[in-house]
């Protein structure tokens, strides 16, 4: 998300705190990006970033929540909603969104499993993503159930593990990884008719 000087002056403090910590953090995780970097890069003092966020774990929590609003919500729901002519064809979309995300310089893997495998099962942001990766599972099993599918919560485990299998090999460098997951997902639809 790149903005010019005067635009980014504009925007509110806490919303240039929270859009500069999750470009940061999703590029690069939580232990690598210091909270006085954070403040470097919005241009702000230090006092406002506490003010908006008392703690580094409040601020990753926010950007989870930012995350899963921009990306699960607005990217992969709404254009798998806004390309399929049916809800199995909504459910192949996932791919299509993917495909494109891959290809794309905006490719980050998915911040909720790399908080997850960073912070630990145990800690308090990893549940943070653990709850956000179910929140996806939702959304699938929500599309399966459009699609009449039988078991949709069980078919939106076997998804989820597709869409993130292809995001891991994307990220290993598999351009095809979207299409590679999108042919074995059509066959999963199938053992869920």
């Amino acid at each position: 998300m790149t903005v010019d000087g005067a635009t980014e002056r504009k925007r509110a403090p806490r919303q240039r705190i929270l859009d500069t910590a999750y470009e940061l953090i999703s590029r690069r995780g939580v232990r690598d990006v210091g909270v006085e970097e954070v403040i470097a890069k919005a241009g702000i003092a230090k006092a406002t970033l506490y003010r908006h966020f008392p703690s580094k774990t409040d601020l990753v929590l926010a950007v989870l929540e930012q995350r899963e609003q921009l990306w699960t919500l607005g990217l992969v729901e709404a254009e798998a909603r806004r390309r399929g002519a049916t809800a199995e064809d909504r459910l192949l979309a996932v791919f299509d969104v993917f495909d494109e995300w891959f290809r794309s310089d905006e490719f980050d893997a998915c911040t909720f499993v790399n908080v997850l495998l960073e912070m630990g099962p145990n800690h308090v942001l990893s549940e943070a993503s653990i709850r956000h990766l179910g929140n996806i599972r939702t959304v699938i099993a929500d599309l399966a159930t459009e699609a009449g599918l039988r078991e949709p919560e069980e078919f939106a485990r076997s998804w989820h593990i597709l869409m993130k299998g292809s995001i891991v090999s994307a990220a290993e460098g598999d351009t095809e990884a979207a299409r590679r997951a999108q042919a074995m997902a059509a066959n999963l639809i199938d053992q869920y008719r």
